[in-house]
């Protein structure tokens, strides 16, 4: 079990995804939503900047993982905040309702985890860190329909697992799914995982130590991210309602 002492530095690296996040809505609301250009979001400068954003906050969360002793209880509260996106999106905006995002897939990436994690702990850190991020690079083309390096296809799956609506939470995206912020358990959970074997690898190696850290503000942004990541976007919608008017 990890030392009881904190690693702020960690608490920072989530406030810089945090802040990045609240930029990235606010400007996905002033171009997208309110400007009436959703073309704009599909820029590669700002599907990048998406990614970026997404892609540290899973990362972190693995790593996270590694300091909780009660990962069900983190899981289920996670579950708690996904199922509230999913309830506000849908009631608000239907057509663009929240059915999978990145909340979702990291509760059942805690779950999970904390359900294996007797059989993970057997593994070597550099072995778990390297299987990991291989199978994510490999399934990361499951929702187009195909394993690969990343985008570049190698094997075309079948089109029967693309059938089914509810399969595309695993991954396999069904013409008739759509989800606003999709992050299907395939490939992300495996992302989640190196990030909980990364942590490992940094400890084993004694470079944990650089993690002490703390930067004030972003120690506090990290430490309330959750909160933060529910509040922002509403928060947000409203002052670009009062300004430029009803979308």
């Amino acid at each position: 079990m990890d030392t009881p002492r904190r690693y702020h530095t960690i608490d920072a690296i989530r406030a810089a995804a945090v802040i990045s996040m609240v930029l990235y809505h606010l400007y996905y609301d002033i171009f997208c939503l309110f400007g009436g250009h959703p073309e704009y979001c599909l820029l590669t400068p700002i599907y990048l900047w998406e990614r970026s954003i997404c892609i540290t906050f899973i990362v972190i969360s693995g790593v996270s993982l590694n300091f909780s002793r009660h990962g069900y209880r983190r899981g289920l509260i996670v579950a708690g905040c996904a199922m509230a996106v999913t309830l506000v999106t849908y009631v608000m905006f239907p057509e663009e309702a929240i059915w999978f995002g990145v909340l979702h897939l990291l509760s059942v990436s805690m779950l999970l985890t904390t359900a294996i994690r007797p059989l993970l702990d057997k593994l070597k850190p550099i072995v778990g860190m390297i299987v990991f991020f291989v199978l994510f690079m490999l399934c990361y083309g499951i929702p187009n329909g195909h394993i690969g390096l990343f985008s570049y296809p190698l094997i075309r799956l079948p089109a029967a697992l693309y059938q089914y609506k509810w399969l595309s939470v695993v991954g396999f995206l069904s013409g008739d799914y759509y989800s606003m912020d999709y992050f299907p358990i395939l490939p992300w959970v495996f992302l989640f995982l190196f990030g909980y074997f990364l942590w490992r690898f940094i400890k084993e190696k004694g470079f944990d130590k650089v993690f002490y850290k703390k930067i004030p503000v972003l120690d506090f942004i990290g430490r309330h991210s959750l909160l933060i990541y529910m509040l922002h976007q509403p928060i947000l919608y409203g002052i670009c309602y009062l300004i430029m008017g009803q979308k």
